[in-house]
């Protein structure tokens, strides 16, 4: 029996005002009466939304759903009519489409009945006007509707009409991807904890991947090249969209992962590509299209990397993507260039902000994973400044910013010692020198501590190497003059005058801890290879950095002793002020022995 045979008393009153609002559409069209036609249409769409949508707040309420149900199938069986003319059809198409999607996320039913209403609109109507029809649709999203439903049913919609052009595919898909990627990107931010929501969603995108694809299979070779290549973009982007929504549930998620990665194969993506950005860049491609077209894929890079790492995550997800994550960690083991590559490709995730921290946690165990027990070549250096290294530092810098910014303790714990394995592959000169632009770009006292502290085991290390002749020369260690220019920019700010305190006091103590570790070390071993023994580094010491730093504080001590609230603060800067003393001390000691 179907669903308008079972219409109780009850139902025909809930339907009568949705007949009577079709049949004064098409009166008013076969008159030309346009304003007339447009009022009857506006009239079928707040009927249906003051009377179905509580069936979005309420999806247990087995009445209003089925009600939901039945007002679409009263429009289908309205629309599907052979009767109907053709010409109320086309007038329909225009509008139709735009009401009956918002009730498409009410329940799967109401969405397989919708889906029923708009492919018939493509069959009876232009597949080319439909896809107009579509985009004013998803240009609605957010101002007459929000619900993710709505853009899936429509999204599913423009994959039907892709697969019946016949000619200009290409042309229309440029045209359509903008719209519709903005529009998943905007619903994917509404999708709430009901998994409906999130398949639909993900699934109607996924339906758009399909029809690209079934289309390049179609086109003959040679003449589908830009059309994968907007597909392959498509998918990286769509990566992205679905790692931002993951929130902290990455199994919820993992089937449409999956399905992504299937593209991977045709589309000839392969992890070491990506990871690396070996070969054409997908972008280049389309360096000349519009605005619009590149604007939307501004994820896809982000999608590249976030792919390796869901495959990093689930063995399932790469053997869908026809990939091999351990063949791919041990190439990346035994090549420090590919590995820097790749290093510098972990920025794209590490930057996103709204990104979930279990995805940058993971992030961070697969750069721990394949730094571990790795291969250091002999390379150029001034190579590796002008290839890698910029981006090497925009990875860490990223880095830095979790560490610091991140609510979850895991993830910042992880992610700091990630940062410590990638200074660790990187020769001493040049993890110097990155260590000295972090330090100089990092607004975070306690980071700068911690970095400081990091220069400080390295120059530990270092030493015993010296000590042992594992080296030849300090040149290609941390010892040189270079460590007492950043103890020089911490307590010697560069925009004039003794650091802010307490506000800085977490790096002013490492600071001095650094330089007190620096002038014993080089007292006992009799040597000098950062300068710091020389007289006029001594006495710069003294006068420029810690003399004005001892007055500040008691100039603190004195100003604040009566005051309670600030005591706590004061006893925090006890343990500063005892190096402070230990470290003028040492100074005024070899002063007078220089």
């Amino acid at each position: 029996m179907s669903a308008e045979q079972e219409i109780s008393t009850d139902s025909s009153s809930i339907l009568l005002p949705i007949r009577r609002c079709l049949e004064s559409f098409s009166k008013a069209v076969e008159a030309g009466d346009s304003r007339r036609s447009e009022e009857s249409i506006s009239e079928l769409d707040e009927y249906l939304d003051s009377n179905f949508h509580p069936a979005f707040s309420d999806p247990n309420d087995e009445e209003i759903q089925s009600n939901c149900v039945l007002a679409v199938h009263h429009i289908r069986s309205f629309l599907t009519n052979p009767s109907l003319d053709q010409a109320i059809v086309d007038a329909l198409s225009f509008e139709l489409p735009k009401v009956v999607a918002k009730l498409a996320g009410t329940s799967q039913r109401c969405s397989d009945v919708v889906d029923s209403i708009i492919n018939h609109f493509i069959i009876k109507c232009s597949p080319r006007d439909m896809i107009s029809v579509f985009s004013e649709a998803l240009d609605l999203y957010g101002k007459t509707t929000d619900s993710p439903g709505y853009v899936s049913a429509i999204l599913r919609g423009f994959s039907t009409a892709f697969l019946s052009l016949e000619r200009r595919q290409v042309e229309q898909i440029k045209v359509a991807l903008p719209i519709l990627l903005n529009a998943v990107k905007a619903a994917a931010i509404d999708v709430d904890d009901r998994d409906i929501d999130s398949e639909n969603l993900f699934e109607g995108a996924v339906c758009i991947a399909d029809s690209i694809l079934e289309i390049c299979k179609k086109l003959e070779v040679g003449t589908n090249g830009q059309l994968c290549g907007l597909l392959r973009l498509y998918v990286l982007e769509m990566m992205t969209v679905v790692s931002i929504v993951t929130r902290d549930n990455v199994s919820s998620h993992l089937s449409v992962v999956k399905r992504l990665s299937s593209f991977f194969t045709y589309c000839g993506l392969s992890y070491a590509d990506l990871l690396t950005n070996h070969g054409a860049d997908p972008l280049i491609n389309l360096k000349y299209e519009t605005d619009d077209l590149m604007d939307c894929f501004g994820y896809a890079k982000h999608g590249a990397v976030l792919s390796v790492i869901w495959g990093h995550i689930s063995d399932e997800v790469a053997q869908a993507a026809g990939q091999d994550e351990s063949i791919l960690k041990d190439e990346l083991r035994s090549s420090q260039s590919r590995r820097w590559l790749a290093v510098g490709m972990m920025k794209y995730i590490f930057s996103l902000s709204n990104l979930p921290c279990v995805l940058k946690k993971h992030a961070a165990d697969f750069l721990l994973v394949i730094t571990e027990n790795c291969d250091q070549q002999d390379m150029d250096e001034e190579m590796i400044c002008s290839i890698f290294t910029p981006h090497v530092i925009s990875t860490l810098q990223a880095i830095i910013s979790v560490i610091t910014n991140a609510p979850d303790a895991e993830l910042r714990k992880t992610a700091f010692a990630a940062l410590k394995r990638v200074l660790a592959d990187n020769p001493s000169s040049l993890r110097l020198d990155m260590m000295h632009v972090l330090i100089k770009t990092s607004t975070s006292s306690s980071m700068v501590a911690l970095l400081l502290d990091c220069i400080r085991e390295n120059l530990r290390e270092d030493h015993i190497k010296l000590r042992e002749e594992k080296v030849l020369s300090c040149s290609s260690t941390f010892w040189n003059a270079s460590i007492l220019n950043l103890v020089e920019f911490v307590l010697l700010p560069p925009d004039g005058g003794p650091p802010s305190l307490p506000e800085q006091c977490d790096k002013v103590h490492s600071a001095l801890n650094l330089y007190r570790y620096v002038l014993i070390t080089e007292k006992t071993g009799k040597t000098n290879y950062t300068g710091v023994l020389s007289k006029s580094n001594l006495e710069k010491a003294y006068k420029k950095w810690f003399l004005p730093l001892r007055a500040l504080l008691i100039h603190k001590e004195n100003t604040s002793a009566f005051q309670e609230p600030v005591i706590n603060i004061w006893s925090g800067l006890n343990p500063l002020n005892l190096v402070l003393y230990r470290c003028i001390e040492l100074v005024e000691e070899n002063i007078k022995q220089s």
